[in-house]
């Protein structure tokens, strides 16, 4: 294991010289990552084995939700409501100060929420409810699982009346058992009904008018057998007054192709002529015309493109002129919907719009932690197979840090109706390479925005905001907080790939003879963004 120190040496030292500092690493990253890879979280395993460990994440994330909202706990002990969901689901309500802190009064009825989602859960495949995350604007930026198909939802509710010794607990209320709870089971529709009208009811309680779907199928198919669905193919088009997207995304058997090249995401595009893809990008018109985007070649689109491309729809949802809020999910909810999830989190973040307190190594944590780990994504499974889409989702901010991904640039531009006489961001990525640094050091070649990365733009920093003339202060201050968000991915990134390198990174391949073992810290070496050095460094 002499090289593998090595190799997580070179990787620290690289992320260091990168940002002038080496990472500031969050307490307890390196034990999250530890529990990550060595277990699936589950909900009613959270006293048992390892359960000081968890117990010691959910604490974390609870304070660090708390350094800038308001929110409510919404239980889920021993995983009453969803074994994959966190044991304390957060509910935000507000962003405060610490004095508002002190006279927090909550705007929602925890237990009558609660038993919404009780009553809501079985729309959902696996059981996965439509769960807030974000609070952005006063919006809530949701995720869950895909509705839940014919022979799941039977299976399940008979499985709940079987073993809760009689009684459905889905459909258990005085108020609401009637004599006709058993003639509406002999039927689909009027199943269907009951449960997507609970589902339809949690969507309308959070606001949540826009739908992003991100499944490839139409609907999930196993043995013959449809065992998942989808609001875009709801027969009784219960969901018509959602704005439905469907924006089809490879699931995690694709990133076992991202790994086996060297972890390079340019170039790799999806096969869309695969038999069970069926599911065609749907997007209404009106929401596309901001964007300048050719959404008509999606399918000639290489991984990072479409990354990019999605997380810019994203964000002009929930960055529009209305209240609406946005559900995102996939077909568990546990590989696709962290990823987007999580880069939705972040971008905010970079741009000082959401968690304003906290420092790169918090957000980061709390994102691993919370969007990851505790709702229930399978890094063991995931590792064991090389479907790196966890390692993917945090590489990957390389390539956001340019204005375009910035929720600050429509801002900007209502602020702004007519453009000073200023340098503008592609003025000052246009500056040669000496003025914005060495790009053959160690530090410039483990850069996390390298110049090569198609979709990023050069380094800029500070130094460059001061050539724009003081008669546009604003524009001044809007280039400083872009460059403040390059700044801020770069430094979670680099605080994911130290603690990466040394925990999961290295060893999510067994033990092998020397040289396997050298080309697989290589392989690694080079997926983090040491391309450059040779292979005699390690």
């Amino acid at each position: 294991m002499a090289g593998a120190r090595a190799a997580a040496a070179t990787a620290s030292a690289g992320s260091s010289a990168s940002s002038g500092n080496p990472p500031r690493q969050e307490p307890g990253l390196g034990e999250l990552l530890e529990e990550f890879s060595r277990t699936q979280y589950r909900a009613k395993d959270g006293s048992g084995t390892g359960g000081s460990k968890v117990e010691r994440i959910e604490k974390r994330c609870l304070e660090l939700f708390g350094r800038d909202y308001c929110f409510s706990v919404i239980p889920n002990t021993n995983g009453d409501i969803c074994g994959h969901y966190p044991r304390h689901i957060v509910f935000l309500e507000y962003e405060s100060s610490e004095k508002e802190k002190d006279t927090f009064e909550s705007t929602v009825q925890v237990s009558k929420l609660q038993d919404l989602i009780h009553r809501s859960k079985m729309a959902r495949c696996r059981g996965r409810f439509v769960c807030p995350v974000i609070l952005f604007k006063g919006k809530h930026i949701c995720r869950s699982a895909t509705l839940a198909g014919w022979g799941e939802l039977y299976g399940r509710s008979g499985y709940n009346y079987f073993f809760s010794g009689g009684t459905d607990d889905a459909w258990a209320d005085a108020e609401d058992v009637t004599e006709e709870d058993g003639a509406l089971r002999s039927g689909d529709t009027h199943l269907f009904d009951k449960v997507r009208g609970y589902d339809i009811k949690l969507l309308r309680y959070l606001s949540v008018k826009y739908i992003c779907d991100l499944m490839v199928e139409n609907k999930k198919v196993k043995f013959g057998m449809n065992v998942t669905s989808s609001e875009k193919v709801d027969k009784a088009q219960r969901y018509a007054d959602f704005t439905l997207l469907s924006i089809p995304y490879p699931g995690c058997e694709f990133f076992k192709e991202y790994k086996d090249r060297d972890y390079m995401a340019e170039g790799l595009i999806f096969n869309w002529k695969q038999d069970y893809v069926d599911a065609p990008l749907s997007i209404p018109d009106f929401l596309t015309h901001s964007l300048n985007i050719d959404w008509s070649q999606y399918q000639c689109w290489d991984l990072v493109q479409q990354t990019q491309n999605y997380l810019k729809l994203l964000l002009s949802l929930v960055n529009s002129d209305d209240d609406s809020g946005l559900l995102v999910h996939c077909i568990s909810g546990w590989d696709r919907t962290p990823l987007f999830i999580s880069l939705l989190r972040l971008s905010l973040w970079a741009d000082g719009l959401i968690h304003t307190s906290l420092k790169p190594a918090e957000i980061l944590y709390l994102t691993v932690a919370y969007d990851w780990f505790l709702f229930g994504h399978m890094l063991v499974d995931r590792l064991s197979k090389g479907e790196e889409i966890f390692f993917f989702c945090f590489n990957f901010l390389k390539h956001i840090t340019s204005e375009e991904f910035s929720a600050l640039k429509t801002q900007r531009r209502k602020s702004l109706p007519a453009r000073d006489g200023g340098f503008t961001l592609e003025d000052i990525c246009m500056l040669r390479r000496k003025d914005r640094g060495s790009t053959t050091s160690l530090g410039s070649d483990f850069s996390l925005v390298m110049e090569s990365s198609p979709g990023a733009t050069g380094s800029f920093t500070y130094e460059a905001v001061e050539l724009v003339p003081a008669g546009a202060p604003t524009q001044a201050a809007w280039l400083a907080a872009l460059s403040d968000r390059e700044t801020r991915l770069q430094e979670v990134r680099s605080a994911f790939l130290a603690a990466y390198s040394s925990t999961v990174g290295l060893r999510a391949v067994a033990p092998s003879p020397s040289g396997a073992i050298g080309g697989l810290l290589e392989q690694f070496a080079r997926g983090v963004g040491l391309r450059g050095i040779s292979s005699n460094a390690l």
